[in-house]
């Protein structure tokens, strides 16, 4: 998994003004890249309770999500577009991660995250 994230994730970043256009090769190309990379997020989460707990969080959340997707949904314009991507990105969760805080906290991972949501 981790030659995986390390090697096979490429996510471009395109100025805003040459994806606004959802139909140009750029946009196109980008969002391919962003749902795999969504893939291989979902598949990574899917070994919790399988492998230990903090290799998963930190291939999943640190480097999956804070290094390449993340900056995918930065870049994305506010709108439905953005909303599916995050919610998708949300459903990969485990549930377990979260039944031990405290209401209105989250995992330290999620942080920028959040934020982004809270937009």
């Amino acid at each position: 998994m981790k030659k995986s994230v390390e090697e096979d994730v490429f996510i471009p970043l395109y100025p805003k003004s040459a994806v606004e256009d959802k139909s140009s090769l750029c946009s196109k190309f980008q969002d391919r890249r962003f749902w795999s990379a969504v893939k291989l997020f979902s598949n990574v989460l899917l070994w919790d309770g399988i492998v230990q707990e903090d290799t998963v969080r930190d291939l999943g959340l640190s480097k999956l999500l804070n290094r390449y997707l993340l900056l995918n949904l930065l870049n994305t314009p506010l709108g439905p577009d953005n909303t599916e991507k995050c919610t998708k990105v949300v459903a990969c969760l485990p549930e377990r991660w979260f039944q031990d805080l405290k209401s209105g906290s989250t995992l330290p991972e999620l942080l920028n995250f959040c934020q982004h949501l809270l937009q």
